[in-house]
């Protein structure tokens, strides 16, 4: 690694849609023999070359062969780079042999992993021999948990900056969400329903905002899956699918951060819907969905027909027109401890799933090895909100189309 290194950037799994959206992104903004050397990687090399042709990148990008199986040939791999970019999933499944790879061998990695449970086991796993190699290990690299994470670190910044003090609480309330969850979200949420029925501990974790933080418990947080009315921000609200995970990476970025915003810090994430009668209406339907979709989970003829007919198969996604027509808004409202308040909002230009997600990921990646100095944020399991920060909320607004602003009072809802 680092000195070694052949390549700044290797995509693993680039053959997949995710991977190959990621690919398509670094050669748009980068180009193949500019500031950022990158290579795609594989089991296939036919695949890998179709990859390259289909983005439009020069026949000078490298390309690399590995399988997620193979030890040997995955550390072979991550030896060629400073990090790793991995769309690999479920990593229940795939990721354990990668992520293992990288921290023993001192290269950094970001992933695509919206799944805690298994978050929550390679965390005490990895981050001894992480520590010891100098490996920066980052889960979550997309819109769960990105623009959550970094809303609130944007958001005490400048709470620390005009107030002095840091937010005790803060919610983070989805305006907008427009463009679908992945293939790949969906098929992590089969992945851990299914563990879960042989796992009992795993839905323990799954309900534990404190899940991430080994050896830390914070005061209780409030409960997510009902409708509630938000006086703060006005309007009724709903469960948020992605709250599990959000919530837990953001309590781990406070806790990396050595609680730098208190240990008595609340948060929690919900869909605003509109206030009024109608505003209620839409916040009791999206409870009375995620209790569909949670039994629907939870009953395994209903993933059968998940997989065969609704996940997109390996390689599908939707098209560029719905990607590039999707958007997003979150809204984070903070008080202090003596009730200040202070909002930010957090826009993005493209569908979460796969066209934000793509750019998010591969400029994190780039932000760990370009932007985060080594004696500053040493070898280690992180978060992005922990590892990168400021420095990533930069380099997003410079290159991702995601903005990051201030509200002030007069604009609620």
């Amino acid at each position: 690694m680092g000195m070694h290194a052949s390549v700044d950037v290797i995509v693993f799994g680039a053959t997949g849609f995710t991977g190959r959206l990621v690919a398509e992104y670094l050669n748009a903004a980068y180009g193949v023999d500019g500031e950022v050397a990158w290579a795609i990687a594989g089991r296939n090399r036919d695949k890998l070359v179709e990859v390259r042709d289909r983005i439009g990148a020069s026949t000078a990008l490298p390309l690399r062969i590995a399988d997620a199986s193979d030890a040997a040939s995955l550390a072979a791999l991550v030896a060629q780079a400073r990090v790793i970019i991995t769309t690999v999933g479920p990593y229940q499944r795939y990721g354990q042999p990668l992520v293992t790879a990288c921290a023993q061998a001192g290269t950094d990695y970001v992933d695509l992993c919206g799944e805690p449970g298994w978050m929550a086991q390679m965390i005490p796993l990895l981050d001894a021999p992480a520590r010891a190699s100098g490996a920066r290990v980052v889960f979550s690299c997309r819109f769960d948990s990105i623009p959550f994470d970094l809303g609130v670190v944007f958001l005490q910044e400048e709470a620390l900056r005009r107030f002095g003090t840091p937010l005790r609480r803060v919610r983070g309330r989805v305006r907008v969400m427009k463009g679908g969850l992945s293939g790949g979200t969906i098929a992590s949420a089969v992945a851990t329903i299914e563990q879960m029925g042989r796992d009992p501990m795993l839905a323990r974790t799954m309900a534990d905002p404190f899940a991430l933080t080994p050896g830390f418990r914070g005061p209780v947080q409030p409960d997510g899956a009902s409708a509630a009315y938000d006086d703060m921000a006005k309007s009724w609200t709903g469960p948020f699918i992605m709250a599990p995970i959000n919530t837990k990476n953001v309590h781990r970025t406070n806790a990396l951060l050595g609680h730098a915003w208190g240990t008595d810090f609340v948060y929690d994430e919900r869909m605003l819907t509109g206030d009024g009668a109608m505003g209620k209406r839409r916040a009791n339907a999206l409870v009375r969905t995620a209790r569909i979709q949670n039994a629907l989970l939870g009953f395994a003829p209903a993933r059968a027909v998940l997989r065969r007919f609704v996940l997109p198969k390996p390689g599908q996604g939707p098209g560029v027109h719905e990607r590039q027509t999707g958007h997003y808004e979150m809204l984070f409202i903070g008080e202090t401890a003596n009730g200040r308040t202070l909002r930010a909002s957090v826009t993005g230009d493209r569908d979460p799933g796969y066209g934000s997600t793509s750019k998010m990921v591969t400029e994190g990646a780039l932000c760990l090895v370009h932007d985060v100095d080594r004696s500053a944020i040493v070898g280690g399991v992180w978060t992005a909100g922990a590892a990168m920060g400021m420095a990533l909320v930069r380099r997003l607004e410079a290159h991702a189309g995601i903005r990051f602003s201030i509200e002030e009072d007069e604009r609620r809802v």
